[in-house]
C-alpha cells in the first residue's frame, strides 16, 4: 500500500494540482475534507505524513490519531501561534520556513527605501502644502543592513540589500559564513550586530529565547537614525520601548510589518501604543507575503518537505521543543 499524505485542510483544484504536482508519486495524497466521520478518523491513523494550516483543522479528539506519521508539516513559516497540545508527543513537527521568503524580503527592501527617502512622511507634507524639495534623503547604498534571523527570509533579503549596495552582517547559530553577507556573527554577537546597522531587519521566529529580544537595551545600542524593519513577529519588540525610543529619536524609523495582536492569530488588530500617530513609523498590515500567485509555491515548498519524508529522508525545518512554546 502506498504511503499517504494526509492534507488537513481545503484545497481548490489548482492547489491540489500543485500538491499532486510537488508529491511526484512518492505517496498518495488524501484529502481529509473529502471524508466524513470513520473515514477521517480512518485517513489519520493510517497517515505517513500530515500538511497542515492549523491544528483547528482538526476535529475532537483527531489530533491523537496520527501516531504513525513520521511528520506534521504547517503551511505557515512562523508556528507560534498554533496549539499542539494533543498531537502524538512523537511527531515531528516542522514548519514552512521560507516559502515566502522573496516576497518577504523584497517588502523589507521597499520599507527601508520608504524610510529612507521620507516617502510616507514628505507625501503627507504635500497634502498640507508644504513642498520641502531641498530636505535631505539617505542613500541605502554603503551602509550596513543587519539581519536577525538568516533563514530563508534573511538569506533573500541579503542578496537583495547587496543589489542596492549595502554591506551585509547578520547573526545565526552557528556563525558559519555565507555568500551573501560581510559579516556572520552568533547570537551572543548580536550587540555588535545592533551597533552596527544602518537597516535591521528582523526575520527570526517568535520563541521563548527572541520574546522581548529588541528591548530598551538593545535599541539603546542602534544608530539614532537606524531603521529597524519587523517582517516577523511583533513579540520580538518590546512595543512600549520601541514607542518611548521613537519619541526620544526622531531621526530612528520603524517599519513595523509584524504587530503585538493580530487579526489571524488574536481574533482583532490592538496597539498598546498609538505607533502609528509617530511621523517615523511606517506600517503595512502584515501583507509581506500576501503576493498574488505565491500560494502555490509555499504549497509546493511545504509538499516538497513532505515528500522528502515519504522518500526516507529526513525533514528539514523542524520546530525544535524549546522553541514551540512561545
Amino acid at each position: 500500500m502506498a504511503d499517504t499524505l494526509v492534507v488537513t485542510f481545503d484545497v481548490d483544484q489548482r492547489g491540489r494540482t500543485a500538491i499532486e504536482e510537488a508529491l511526484g508519486g512518492a505517496g498518495t495524497a488524501i484529502w481529509l475534507t473529502d471524508l466524513e466521520g470513520s473515514a477521517r478518523k480512518a485517513a489519520l491513523a493510517d497517515a505517513d505524513v500530515l500538511l497542515s494550516r492549523n491544528t483547528t483543522d482538526l476535529k475532537g479528539d483527531e489530533r491523537g490519531l496520527p501516531r504513525k506519521a513520521r511528520l506534521i508539516q504547517f503551511m505557515s513559516a512562523g508556528i507560534d501561534f498554533i496549539r499542539l497540545d494533543g498531537l502524538p508527543e512523537t511527531l515531528p513537527v516542522a514548519c514552512n520556513a521560507g516559502a515566502y521568503a522573496e516576497p518577504m524580503a523584497e517588502h523589507g527592501l521597499a520599507m527601508a527605501f520608504a524610510a529612507a527617502k521620507r516617502l510616507v512622511h514628505e507625501h503627507a507634507e504635500l497634502k498640507e502644502g508644504r513642498f520641502n524639495q531641498f530636505n535631505s534623503v539617505r542613500m541605502l547604498a554603503g551602509g550596513v543592513c543587519g539581519i536577525l534571523g538568516f533563514g530563508g527570509i534573511g538569506v533573500a533579503t541579503a542578496k537583495l540589500m547587496r543589489a542596492v549596495g549595502m554591506k551585509v552582517y547578520a547573526i545565526n547559530r552557528r556563525g558559519g559564513g555565507h555568500d551573501h553577507v560581510d559579516w556572520m556573527g552568533t547570537p551572543d554577537q548580536t550587540d555588535e550586530l545592533l551597533a552596527a546597522s544602518d537597516v535591521l531587519v528582523l526575520s527570526l521566529p517568535l520563541t521563548p529565547a527572541t520574546r522581548g529580544m529588541i528591548d530598551a537595551r538593545a535599541l539603546g545600542l542602534m544608530k539614532p537614525d537606524a531603521i529597524l524593519v519587523n517582517l516577523a513577529r511583533g513579540e520580538i519588540v518590546d512595543e512600549a520601548a520601541l514607542y518611548d525610543h521613537l519619541v526620544a529619536n526622531p531621526k530612528f524609523v520603524a517599519c513595523i510589518d509584524a504587530w503585538w495582536i493580530e487579526p489571524i492569530r488574536h481574533g482583532r488588530f490592538e496597539m498598546a501604543k498609538p505607533l502609528l500617530d509617530l511621523p517615523n513609523v511606517i506600517g503595512s498590515p502584515h501583507n509581506s507575503a500576501s503576493v498574488r500567485g505565491w500560494r502555490d509555491v509555499s504549497l509546493r515548498r511545504a509538499t516538497a518537505n513532505c515528500r522528502r519524508v515519504l522518500e526516507g529522508g529526513e525533514p528539514w525545518h523542524l520546530v525544535q521543543e524549546a522553541d514551540r512554546a512561545a
